[in-house]
């Protein structure tokens, strides 16, 4: 397959497959590189200065692959106070963050009424913080629990201050492998919804994927049609983010023992592949924060336009035992070492400050 095969032409799930298993990594890093250069000509790569604030811990779910969840009676869950909070977006406005990514364990006894507040009290005291908050799970059980509609949740949280919604808790978009890493998690046709009708109401959202457990080279090929077929029909999705699974302190890698930590050639290819195939996506971000600077770095050249966020607090993948950290300094230098202009963004993506 030639390169003007791909810039003219959407490719198949066949095409992406063979792309996929056969194509030599640097060749398929130069496809994606023109791939991207052809939907941001300028060479720009942005990030945003945001925190995750995982309000609770404390989660019914018990997905295999995370380590994070406690149970309600476990000596150290805990849900955050509204001082808590505040603090921790207190300090990241003192360097000039603009996001927060508030999301918890989904909790069995928090109804709609505690969300509305907690979003009305962040909105109306920090306005100019965006919430980029609250994943598909979690939207679906504030639905069940309450026994209101999931569509009446996003606008009464919207209404509230809900800007966007992460994509968390695709994993991936297989029954079969949900069955198996996430038995009680909503399924694929669910995830699917919660995004659909959260851009039905002019509510973006991202997407997402996390590969590494138990799925098929076809089945991450689906994940991805999935999505570019929803988002053909609503546009609303303002980017894809991928992230390799991180096995340590997991109940999965106990059961299934034979899963193998994924390579960074793996990461590099799936990306310049999800670049190819995804294209109705403006925007993929590098996943720096499970990859390590050096290969979040090298994504910019399979793809990725966006190096995410400086993630001043990141508490998950931290309790699966990855720890990688950079400021919006290194940043700027990782983004120009490789010969592209680097800019802050907002949430929706809109340039704040360019550092070229």
């Amino acid at each position: 397959m030639t390169k003007q095969m791909v810039d003219n032409k959407r490719l198949s799930k066949e095409e992406a497959l063979e792309l996929l298993n056969h194509k030599p990594l640097l060749e398929l890093g130069e496809m994606a590189t023109a791939k991207k250069q052809q939907l941001h000509p300028k060479k720009v790569t942005t990030f945003v200065v945001d925190r995750n604030i995982n309000y609770t811990n404390v989660c019914w779910v018990d997905c295999k692959f995370c380590a994070f969840y406690r149970h309600g009676k476990d000596d150290d869950s805990y849900v955050l106070s509204y001082e808590e909070i505040d603090k921790k977006i207190e300090e990241l406005l003192a360097i000039g963050g603009t996001q927060i990514l508030m999301q918890g364990g989904v909790h069995p006894n928090l109804k709609i009424d505690y969300y509305e507040d907690l979003v009305e009290h962040i909105h109306t005291k920090f306005p100019q913080i965006t919430l980029h908050s609250f994943s598909a799970i979690e939207i679906v059980f504030i639905a069940k629990i309450s026994k209101i509609t999931i569509l009446e949740v996003l606008k009464r949280l919207q209404s509230k201050g809900l800007s966007s919604i992460p994509g968390a808790g695709a994993e991936i978009l297989s029954d079969r492998v949900r069955d198996i890493v996430a038995p009680k998690k909503i399924d694929a046709a669910q995830w699917l919804e919660v995004h659909r009708l959260a851009h039905s109401i002019g509510m973006k959202t991202t997407a997402t994927m996390m590969f590494g457990t138990v799925e098929t080279d076809e089945e991450v090929i689906e994940h991805w049609d999935l999505i570019r077929q929803l988002q053909d029909e609503t546009g609303g999705f303002r980017a894809f983010i991928m992230w390799s699974f991180q096995s340590a302190n997991t109940k999965l890698i106990e059961e299934v023992p034979d899963i193998k930590p994924q390579s960074s050639n793996r990461y590099l290819r799936l990306l310049a592949v999800a670049r190819l195939y995804l294209d109705n996506f403006q925007n993929i971000q590098s996943s720096w924060v499970t990859q390590g600077s050096y290969i979040g770095q090298m994504a910019l050249k399979f793809g990725a336009n966006d190096l995410g966020s400086t993630m001043m607090e990141e508490n998950v993948v931290a309790a699966a035992g990855v720890t990688n950290c950079m400021n919006q300094d290194e940043m700027i230098n990782l983004i120009k070492d490789v010969g592209e202009n680097p800019a802050k963004r907002n949430t929706a993506y809109e340039i704040l400050e360019r550092f070229y």
